[in-house]
């Protein structure tokens, strides 16, 4: 039966709005800048409140948007979260208050599209009617840009917002129905911290026996698993949360990958947990709740933690395999965060800057303005690189472009090369010390091709940024997303701040280099068929903080020898002749080749001799084949002591004999061949 209060609402969502209004407390200084913008008061016309997590930014603008529609005012909402950081998408959403005079606009969690800021402030915003009111909330305070303008610092006003002081926090667990012998020792642990004081308040009031838990004040980090998340239904909820914190954001699809069992049931349940957000692309836990669900398992089970961040990062490195152009960097992105906690990746990843610099494909008609930023960033031999490999291969180029200008402040090329001409050789010197490498170490086979990577980046996108993070995300997953690629060449300006972490990824440094004008540039180069991009990521899944006591047995392959087809036929016929003997057969260069590491069998001379035995098998299909199948049979597979006896036992001249033979085993090299270089040069994996 529904009480008396009830009758008091019309709706539900009233009621909900209610209770928000009463557990609300303090904030007057803010409320009162927002209640004079409403009134009479028109100095500014924009209001920036900034903030840690869980400070309370979207409690506040749910106020906001009370007071708002209470004065008559229109309200529109909108949630940088839930939104593509563009300006097509944030405009679509927030275009009303463009045509309203007295529109108020409440722009939460502004940090999920920060790069927005600068096209927001010199794009935006100067469409907006005078009398309409500007909220934006989020973590990060306002681009000193803003105040240095004298325009803006007149109708801007910042509100940094700061924990609950001792008697506001005091009312909000009041107001939430904690026993009053709890509140003294929960103010103690959160101090004025809303989301914990709020989250503690809900701890508090399933369990009367809180009070023996509460602690003096630790730092909320580092105790808000044992504090605030407590007891979880199951351990299987438990590695749903753990999951969750691990990877940049978590889809069913991905939890089912890290966790068989319930995976939609588990997901439901984490999307319901109070400190758990949604965003584009996934749900995310609260910022302290994440460090603090990987610290705790880390050091509590390094190889349960080991063993979650291989199956996460195997479904993400999927993810990457099978991903379009478009959906690309994002799949890379969240692959590279599953490694922010290694010193050498972290140190040139930022994650940071989500939507401030964005990649498109390159078209023809930005030619000009590109090559100009081009020349800017590294000089006019260097941009003529560029314009010559736009001229032959458009489809490899990518700009990076800043979102508040448009203006691009990065370029980046893909060439792909499998028999490059004279021209193109006295054209661009990195390639031509690319392609001698090439020739000198381990030449091109048939279908196979070299990709050389490069960039033009402007000074002030250099180092660790948005642009340099679009630069790394998009040439591994080329890396990765290639059919028949033999090496990856990359070239990069300053080559000694980048050789250790390039030799770190297993890009290793020719030790040349070449000039362009006043810029010296080093090669780092990858031989994808010694390396396959399967032991490639086996390799970097390896390097978690708490890394396994035993590598995964692709980690632990070595590499893989790259044989011309003239070696590769003398080493099948070395194998035939060996056929019987397990530790000749380990010793035959096919037993590192691409071929023998992507067969089922573990052990290398089992893998090479049932490899030779199909392949031996395919030669009697050919129903033209037959003598020269026999010839094999007999002479490798019936263990006869002489080619001499094994011509008298089929009838044959020992001329004839040796013909056949010769034949039989050509065609035996050709399957094996074809297999090495199309079929296990597919995608990773296949």
């Amino acid at each position: 039966m529904l009480s008396s209060l009830d009758g008091e609402y019309s709706s539900l969502g009233q009621r909900v709005q209610a209770a928000r209004d009463r557990a609300f407390v303090g904030r007057e200084e803010e409320l009162g800048f927002f209640r004079s913008a409403l009134g009479t008061d028109a100095s500014f016309g924009v209001l920036y409140v900034h903030g840690p997590g869980g400070i309370g930014k979207s409690a506040l603008l749910r106020r906001f948007a009370t007071e708002a529609a209470a004065a008559g005012r229109r309200v529109v909402t909108l949630d940088g979260q839930a939104v593509d950081p563009s300006p097509a998408a944030f405009q679509a959403e927030a275009g009303e208050v463009l045509t309203g005079e007295r529109v108020v606009l409440l722009v939460d969690t502004f940090e999920r599209c920060q790069g927005l800021e600068g096209w927001l402030r010199e794009r935006f915003l100067p469409g907006v009617p005078v009398g309409a009111l500007i909220v934006v909330a989020g973590r990060n305070p306002p681009d000193p840009l803003w105040q240095a303008d004298p325009g803006w610092a007149e109708v801007l006003r910042v509100l940094p917002l700061r924990p609950l002081a001792r008697r506001e926090g005091m009312a909000l667990i009041e107001a939430r129905g904690v026993a009053s012998e709890l509140r003294e020792p929960l103010l103690e642990f959160a101090g004025g911290h809303p989301l914990a004081l709020c989250l503690g308040a809900v701890v508090a009031a399933k369990d009367q026996g809180a009070l023996a838990r509460w602690t003096l004040r630790p730092d909320v980090a580092e105790t808000l698993l044992e504090q605030l998340v407590g007891e979880v239904p199951s351990a299987a909820h438990r590695h749903a949360l753990e999951v969750c914190a691990h990877a940049h954001t978590t889809t069913e699809e991905l939890l089912r990958a890290a966790l068989p069992q319930d995976a939609a049931p588990l997901f439901e349940w984490l999307r319901k947990l109070p400190f758990i957000e949604t965003g584009r692309h996934g749900v995310f836990p609260h910022d302290v709740v994440r460090d603090a669900l990987e610290a705790d398992l880390r050091w509590r089970d390094p190889e349960g933690y080991a063993d979650m961040h291989r199956r996460i990062h195997s479904h993400l490195a999927e993810q990457v395999r099978v991903a379009g152009d478009q959906d690309a960097l994002t799949a890379m992105g969240s692959l590279f965060y599953l490694h922010r906690h290694d010193g050498e990746t972290s140190h040139f990843q930022g994650w940071c800057g989500d939507g401030e610099v964005h990649e498109v494909a390159f078209h023809p008609d930005d030619r000009d303005q590109v090559l100009r930023m081009a020349a800017e960033a590294e000089g006019e031999r260097s941009a003529a690189d560029a314009a010559f490999w736009m001229s032959r291969q458009p489809e490899a180029f990518w700009v990076h472009r800043d979102t508040e200008t448009g203006e691009p402040v990065g370029l980046m090329s893909w060439v792909r090369v499998s028999e490059p001409g004279a021209e193109e050789l006295a054209a661009d010197v990195l390639l031509r010390s690319a392609w001698a490498h090439v020739q000198a170490t381990a030449p091109l086979r048939p279908g196979e091709y070299i990709a050389l990577a490069r960039a033009w980046v402007l000074p002030a996108y250099r180092g660790t940024s948005p642009a340099m993070d679009l630069v790394q995300w998009r040439a591994v997953s080329e890396c990765l997303r290639a059919d028949q690629l033999a090496w990856t060449f990359i070239a990069m300006r300053d080559p000694d701040s980048w050789r250790r972490y390039l030799r770190h990824h297993d890009m290793h440094d020719l030790a040349v280099r070449p000039r362009r004008g006043e810029e010296t540039y080093g090669l780092f180069a990858h031989d994808w068929r010694a390396t396959t991009a399967e032991t490639w990521l086996a390799r970097m899944s390896r390097r978690a903080p708490a890394g396994p006591r035993e590598a995964p047995a692709a980690a632990r392959r070595p590499d893989l020898v790259v044989l011309s087809r003239p070696e590769f036929d003398t080493a099948v016929r070395e194998a035939m002749r060996n056929l019987s003997r397990p530790a000749a057969l380990a010793g035959n260069p096919l037993a590192r080749s691409r071929l023998v590491a992507g067969h089922a069998a573990p052990d290398p001379a089992q893998a090479l001799r049932g490899l030779l035995e199909q392949a031996v098998e395919q030669v009697r299909d050919d129903p033209r084949a037959a003598r020269y199948h026999q010839a094999v049979v007999t002479t490798y597979l019936s263990r006869v002591p002489t080619q001499e006896a094994a011509a008298e036992r089929l009838g044959l001249p020992i001329s004839t004999y040796r013909r056949h033979l010769a034949v039989g085993l050509e065609r035996v090299a050709e399957s094996l061949w074809h297999r090495e270089v199309y079929e296990a040069a597919g995608r990773p994996g296949a």
